[in-house]
């Protein structure tokens, strides 16, 4: 590996658009959110478009838009750095 080459250890950006849809729960009335689908793309502005498109789906109830950073060497990936948030979406802390 040519160690000049910072590409391959430089951190990674992720952009991913998450959406979220009701679960129904095992009592009356109790409904629980889960992630229903992940888009991942190259830059922020698809990501944002598509949650907000994707929270305007019936069977969609909320979506995220939010940035992750990986590191390449280690594999570990940062907490979300959220761009934009539709409809009903989980707590913050939640994550």
């Amino acid at each position: 590996m040519n160690m000049t080459d910072s590409s391959e250890t430089a951190p990674k950006m992720h952009y991913i658009c998450q959406t979220y849809v009701a679960k129904a729960g095992k009592g009356a009335g109790q409904a629980s959110m889960q992630i229903g689908k992940q888009f991942q793309y190259t830059s922020a502005s698809p990501a944002q478009e598509r949650a907000e498109r994707e929270s305007k789906s019936d069977a969609c109830i909320g979506a995220d838009a939010y940035m992750v950073i990986e590191d390449q060497e280690s594999g570990e990936v940062g907490m979300p750095t959220f761009l934009a948030r539709f409809g009903s979406v989980p707590e913050i802390d939640a994550f």
